[in-house]
């Protein structure tokens, strides 16, 4: 107060919050947001079932699709969904298992603060932490080879298991690894796999068990006319990008037509002219046609009388998808093309059923489809999360050629090993240290605690056999007892163990040190505001 005047700084409508009530709120925040999730860790963990406020219904286990689809207001708990995001993006599987992270050093750094300890110092500790448990990790990882099929399909079918389509995944692990496989290419030297080869299609209406992998594409249109044929063999594709019709002139024009001779003689000169465009698919010896936009009437009859099979209006991505499974070239005038740029593949048949046809068979494609089945939406939905993450998974594995075990072998490891190195360093450092090292007994037990056993008793047995120097040692969630992880086979890619801890903790560490909160209401100018250390 000057002169008994109030000195307005902050707008009405700016809500802040500093100091200690900042630092709870987010503390809160994280804890709710791995609480959330916390229930679907591990093959033994719940489904959620998230109802939008048009009624969609979605019914998954996978971290990040839940969180995608919660609405949140707070600023710190939208920070943590950004973790189960990038984990997403990056890896595309253990978004839960870095959720809970964040949740869990957030839970200790709560402790830390209550004690009188600086975030400045908590802060320090958890950087430190966090460097030696990704040199851990690395240390504890294990190699493998792009060709090693078998270890592959293991590290598959340890990212699907616990999903409600765990009934097929002997036959979805093939396929997946088998599918990434395909499509893998050496560059320099290094295994390298672009995502967006692997095509996944759904179809609604068989079971599960119909999976299959088709060595080409399949394209969600049919033949354009009855009289073209259902199925050719020994196929050569010719790929269109332009219509196969009398386009409109694009300056206005009249034509004036006075007899009758003038009517016939112009709708001659466009049936020869469409007859043409039809002639040069049927002379390049093309006996399956994709084109990009529409065929004309008169073409497709043409083409029919050629018994060329022929699709129209084909979506810009599934004619470049079918390029490079094809080894052939979009063409932009039919005019232009030859016999080099067709495809070859082994069949093209229609699928009435599902309303698609499909292009199987072709040798070495740069581009593979898995087909997915199943009898409801959000059964085939929950079918392509679980695909997706595998073949993100098998990616990361050949790519880098590295993965480590699962069942919370590496994080009891973590755990030891971290709070050992703590010891060497003394000073409030090493209070924060050893917190971060407790936040990694929050994934073991919280496996435990979702298989129905008690946390402690597994958690206690954990650490007693990892003392004795078996680092592989995990929990096996339907038994309950502690084996070597590594002989059952529950492996994962080291990326996604490494990309969990550094996400975790740069946003535990990003929330920890911050002290104000000045955030602005909706229907104020401006937007929000949060202040650090």
């Amino acid at each position: 107060m000057l002169s008994g005047q109030p000195i307005i700084i902050l707008k009405e409508n700016v809500e802040r919050n500093y100091g200690k009530e900042a630092q709870r709120s987010n503390i809160a925040a994280a804890k709710a947001i791995a609480g959330a999730v916390r229930s679907t860790l591990g093959p033994r963990g719940m489904d959620k079932m998230l109802v939008g406020s048009t009624g969609d219904i979605v019914i998954t286990n996978d971290g990040a699709t839940i969180l995608g689809e919660i609405a949140v207001q707070h600023p710190g708990a939208k920070m943590v969904i950004e973790v189960a995001r990038t984990q997403d993006d990056e890896v595309g599987d253990g978004t839960t298992t870095a959720v809970i992270l964040v949740g869990a050093l957030m839970e200790q750094a709560e402790t830390m603060l209550e004690q009188g300890i600086h975030p400045t110092v908590i802060a320090q500790g958890y950087r430190m932490g966090m460097e030696k448990a990704l040199e851990i990790a690395s240390s504890l990882s294990l190699k493998v080879d792009p060709a090693d099929r078998k270890t592959l399909i293991k590290i598959v079918d340890t990212a699907i298991t616990g999903k409600s389509i765990e009934s097929v995944k002997t036959k979805l692990d093939s396929i997946i690894v088998d599918a990434v496989m395909a499509v893998a290419e050496k560059v320099n030297g290094k295994t390298s796999v672009d995502e967006e080869d692997v095509m996944i299609k759904k179809q609604k209406g068989q079971s599960m068990n119909d999976a299959e992998l088709i060595r080409g594409v399949v394209i969600d249109k049919t033949r354009v006319q009855e009289g073209m044929p259902k199925k050719i063999s020994k196929a050569k594709v010719a790929l269109v990008a332009t219509p196969l019709e009398i386009t409109k002139t694009q300056v206005k024009a009249k034509i004036k037509i006075s007899t009758a001779e003038q009517i016939t003689a112009f709708s001659e000169q466009e049936r020869d002219a469409l007859k043409k465009l039809a002639d040069s698919i049927i002379d390049s010896g093309a006996n399956v046609l994709l084109c990009q936009k529409g065929i004309s009437d008169a073409a497709q009859f043409y083409l029919a009388k050629s018994g060329i099979l022929a699709i129209e209006d084909v979506p810009e991505k599934d004619m470049k998808y079918a390029a490079r499974a094809l080894h052939a070239n979009i063409v932009n005038k039919p005019e232009s093309l030859t016999a080099k740029d067709l495809g070859i593949a082994d069949l093209v048949e229609e699928d009435t059923e599902g309303k698609v046809t499909r292009i199987s068979g072709c040798k070495n494609p740069r581009t593979i489809t898995i087909l997915l089945r199943g009898t409801s939406d959000y059964l085939l939905d929950e079918l392509e999360r679980a695909v997706v993450d595998g073949t993100r998974v098998v990616m990361d594995a050949m790519e880098d050629g590295t993965y480590v075990v699962g069942g919370g072998a590496v994080e009891t490891e973590l755990f030891m090993k971290i709070r050992d190195y703590a010891q060497t360093v003394g000073g409030r450092v090493q209070l924060a240290l050893e917190a971060y090292a407790t936040a990694f007994e929050s994934i073991p037990l919280t496996l435990a605690e979702n298989s129905g056993f008690n946390p402690i008793d597994k958690l206690v047995e954990l650490k007693n056999v990892h003392s004795k120097g078996k680092k592989n040692a995990g929990l096996n969630v339907y038994e309950g007892k502690v084996v070597d992880m590594l002989a059952e086979g529950v492996i994962e890619p080291l990326r996604s163990k490494r990309q969990s801890i550094q996400s975790a903790s740069e946003t535990a560490i990003m929330l920890i040190r911050v002290d104000d909160m000045m955030i602005t209401q909706q229907g104020g100018k401006g937007g929000a505001a949060a202040h650090g250390m």
